[in-house]
């Protein structure tokens, strides 16, 4: 089937569905409240949805260990519901894309619960091995969210590998049946109208071959051993070639750690193309060393050269995923921004991004400001990776210290309740106990006071994504860097033969001296965008960030 491009042109709005919106009042966000706020989504200018998982899940990994593949969770409001908000996005021409969770599944999935009682055809749908000799683990394998990779099963007398959760464990995907399960998953949302899929760490699905031990890495023993395994490009190959090859969709993949270099093995166009594009980690460690729980001081110039090195190593070869926010990492405002500075460095940091080359993705509530979560006590937090984290790490410390480092790096901060309004619980739910905990702050910062202010980050979100999509030079033009050793502005051109446009951002609380580029005359362009009422062509104010159209 000829493939069409058309998630090139969209702007995607990211779902986390428990703390989205609320829409039969039992505390937890639902596709209901989804419903409801269709024409909110549509009115930011976003013309696609990302649902973080909706399936029947335990809840260990808050929805990423899954039940079953083929159902939407009732606390969710079940399939009805889900074919009442897809019709009602395909109405409003908005694409809508699912989360394929695929290296791992839950522990209470039905293959799993066979594989454990050794039941045919499921007995090697997981990675099983017995204890070595001397009783040790099978190998010497991390998990990276709690502790050692291998848990035993009583039932089994084995071990099995889960690179997450204990709940968590990973589909043996060397299983010629196994990847035909994910081809019936693949083509049962796709014939059901679903737009294509985001591909949770997909590749690590393919593992070293004997498991060898990791002698390398000092943390996160093995992650070398199983990302870009030997057979990920032969597995990914397959999915596409069998299923998605048949359909007009799109593959969004999630990959840790990697490079342009890397990524253009999956995602270089042409007829060997195995995805369509990538998420990158990179623009996400300018404050912190490889993990967020490893925070280090705010280094605009290692996010700039993260941008630079995409914009440029992709261009003309491969598709970029833009986006500063989603579930997995703390509020961006509180991380590359300034909370003093807030309603400024809210929308510089939207201008930082929204007008490279690529198809950008905004998260729940970043188009509100929203800001990290800073609980009065570690019992309040959710995630499992935060609770292993606060129980296992940084023990010698004080209790305070131990806290502030949460709410420095806790996904957490990413998924407290989205504010609505200044009513009880920012007007996410009628129930007088949601399932998660709002920011205090949701009386100061919220839609409705957003939208009756048109000054906020919300209608400065409007602007910027309406003026992106008016703009051919950010859908095709170069992209060149300037000011690269500044450490307190990042300016960048886009340009093709009809337009051009140079983006000008200040990361810095400081009035900042600003002169153009020798051959950007400002005098002679056109102001498109600004974040201060007025601006002073040699000076940039706290925050501040332009951008100048010339035709």
């Amino acid at each position: 089937m000829e493939q069409t491009k058309w998630f090139k042109n969209r702007v995607f709005y990211q779902i986390w569905p428990r703390s989205f919106k609320d829409g039969d009042g039992d505390g937890m966000g639902d596709l209901h409240g989804v419903y409801e706020k269709l024409d909110y989504i549509k009115s930011l200018g976003c013309d696609g949805i990302w649902f973080s998982p909706l399936y029947p899940s335990p809840g260990a990994d808050c929805g990423y260990d899954i039940a079953d593949y083929m159902d939407i969770a009732q606390e969710f409001g079940g399939m009805e519901a889900f074919k009442k908000v897809l019709d009602g996005a395909h109405q409003r021409d908005m694409k809508v894309i699912m989360d394929l969770v695929v290296n791992h599944t839950s522990d209470e999935h039905d293959w799993f619960q066979k594989s454990r009682q050794r039941i045919d055809p499921y007995t090697d749908y997981y990675i099983w091995r017995p204890a070595k000799p001397n009783g040790k683990l099978p190998n010497n394998w991390d998990s990276l969210f709690e502790g050692k990779a291998w848990t035993y099963d009583e039932v089994r007398g084995e071990y099995y590998m889960h690179l997450f959760a204990i709940k968590q464990p990973d589909l043996n995907m060397d299983n010629p049946l196994v990847r035909e399960e994910v081809k019936k998953i693949l083509k049962f949302w796709l014939d059901l109208g679903v737009d294509g899929f985001r591909e949770d760490v997909i590749t690590f699905i393919s593992k070293a071959e004997g498991l060898p031990n990791d002698y390398i890495m000092p943390a996160s023993k093995g992650l070398n051993l199983y990302n870009h395994g030997p057979h990920i490009h032969e597995y990914l190959t397959e999915f596409k070639r069998d299923v998605l090859d048949n359909y007009d969709c799109v593959t969004l993949a999630e990959a840790p750690m990697v490079d342009p270099k890397t990524a253009l093995t999956y995602i270089q166009e042409g007829p060997k193309q195995e995805i369509d594009m990538m998420i990158q980690f990179q623009t996400q460690c300018a404050d912190s060393f490889l993990s967020d729980y490893y925070p280090m001081p705010f280094s605009l110039k290692k996010l700039k050269k993260a941008f630079t090195n995409w914009q440029t190593k992709l261009d003309g070869k491969g598709w970029n995923m833009l986006y500063l926010e989603n579930h997995d990492h703390p509020r961006i405002i509180s991380r590359y921004g300034s909370e003093k500075f807030w309603k400024e460095s809210g929308k510089m940091l939207a201008v930082s991004y929204l007008f490279q080359k690529g198809t950008p993705f905004i998260y729940q509530g970043q188009e509100i400001g929203m800001l990290n979560w800073r609980p009065e006590s570690p019992d309040m937090y959710e995630d499992v990776q935060t609770i292993w984290e606060y129980k296992n790490h940084a023990t010698n410390k004080s209790d305070e210290k131990r806290l502030k480092r949460l709410w420095r790096s806790s996904r957490d901060s990413a998924r407290t309740l989205v504010q609505w309004d200044n009513s009880p619980n920012a007007g996410f739910t009628t129930s007088e106990t949601p399932w998660f905990h709002v920011n205090p702050n949701y009386v100061d910062i919220n839609v409705a006071q957003q939208e009756e202010d048109p000054d906020s980050i919300l209608n400065f979100y409007r602007k910027a994504v309406a003026l992106r999509k008016k703009l051919s030079c950010v859908f095709d033009g170069n992209y060149i860097e300037y000011n690269k050793n500044s450490n307190k502005l990042y300016c960048y051109s886009r340009r093709n033969g009809r337009q051009k446009i140079l983006v000008v951002c200040s990361f810095s609380d400081k009035p900042q001296r600003f002169t153009a580029p020798k051959d950007f005359h400002t005098d002679l362009a056109r102001l498109e965008l600004c974040n201060y009422p007025e601006s002073d062509p040699k000076k940039l104010k706290p925050y501040e960030a332009r951008v100048y159209l010339w035709r």
